[in-house]
């Protein structure tokens, strides 16, 4: 595929301006070399089995999601205090909460953390799930006469290289045939994309299936639609800056919450009635039958007692990214901390293990 960049596109300067990478965040050489090697020692220990009384973690919580799967599923009480329910969710706006030190742990997909490698910040993967089914599809602007990936040519598409709808964006061109400057990537953040759309400032944006019914239920009227596809992002993960998995403290309770994490998910999953009337009525105003859409669509949680899939994944997208100009190449394995690997795996019963 050519790499050449999108008209009017500079990928450099939008990721520098996006992410917030300054001279200051890669700071002095002795430094790093200095936090490199107490990162790579405490990367080598054994897990503690065991979380010291007094330990806490700021966790990730978009929406309020992972706090209401918690508390609904009922399950045994967090053997640490979670100071901040933090309501981030885009990879852009975690990674700036993992550099400023208000963010312990957070819930992504693959690209986050291959775009925090590039601009030189060190986390690490420490638990997977994986998905079968797309969580994207596409969607046009009202009037749009736009009905196939193959009619992206010469067309404004919302992208955001650093989330996973970019990713899904460069697959899906790639499988139709396009190249990157048949169209035209227009650099926006995800929570920019509805509104993008509703301007006209781009033909075509990626959207979550469970935003697709609100913005259908505004527009379908006026020419909008949705265009489904099959490309899956496969990766839905957690993961924490090395400098927390450093502290045998917190390294502790981040192995300690991940079968939390595991068996919320498989409780959401089994219990669809609930979470649609708790979540997607009560607190995102959605209708009973646009919560029911969403959930018919849900993936079941899959945690694989091995990552090497997840690591061939998320090596391929790496390489996507970097053919087409936007990252450097580079192997992923540094992104994987395979102490915690098992983890999940071993908190679920054998039909939600890959």
């Amino acid at each position: 595929m050519p790499s050449s960049a999108a008209p009017g596109f500079d990928r450099r300067l939008f990721l520098t301006s996006l992410l917030g990478v300054t001279a200051a965040a890669a700071g002095l050489s002795g430094c790093a070399d200095s936090s490199a090697a107490t990162a790579q020692a405490a990367a080598d220990a054994p897990l503690p089995t065991k979380v010291p009384s007094g330990t806490s973690l700021k966790i990730a919580s978009f929406q309020g999601a992972q706090e209401l799967q918690l508390k609904l599923a009922k399950l045994d009480d967090l053997p640490f205090k979670v100071t901040t329910w933090a309501n981030i969710g885009a990879g852009p706006d975690v990674i700036n909460a993992f550099r400023s030190g208000s963010l312990d742990v957070a819930n992504n997909a693959g690209i986050p953390p291959i775009q925090a490698h590039y601009q030189g910040y060190d986390a690490k993967i420490v638990a997977i799930n994986v998905t079968r089914k797309p969580n994207y599809l596409f969607a046009t602007k009202p009037g749009s006469d736009i009905a196939s990936v193959e009619d992206f040519r010469g067309k404004k598409l919302a992208f955001s290289q650093g989330q996973a709808q970019g990713v899904v964006l460069l697959r899906a061109l790639k499988e139709a045939g396009l190249a990157y400057d048949d169209a035209e990537l227009v650099p926006l953040t995800s929570n920019q994309f509805l509104t993008a759309l509703q301007s006209g400032q781009v033909d075509v944006a990626p959207l979550a299936n469970q935003q697709a019914p609100a913005y259908l239920r505004q527009y379908r009227a006026k020419g909008a639609r949705t265009i489904p596809t099959d490309v899956v992002d496969l990766l839905n993960l957690l993961w924490a800056p090395a400098s927390v998995l450093a502290d045998a403290d917190k390294v502790a309770a981040v192995a300690a919450y991940i079968p939390y994490w595991a068996k919320a998910a498989v409780w959401q999953y089994e219990n669809p009635d609930i979470w649609n009337e708790e979540f997607y009525v009560k607190t995102q105003n959605l209708t009973p039958a646009q919560a029911e859409s969403i959930t018919e669509l849900a993936n079941k949680p899959l945690f694989p007692p091995s990552w090497d899939e997840a690591v061939k994944w998320e090596q391929e997208t790496a390489d996507l990214l970097a053919e087409g100009g936007f990252v450097r190449k580079f192997d992923v394995d540094t992104l994987f901390d395979r102490r915690f690997e098992e983890i999940a795996a071993k908190a679920v019963t054998e039909e939600y293990r890959k």
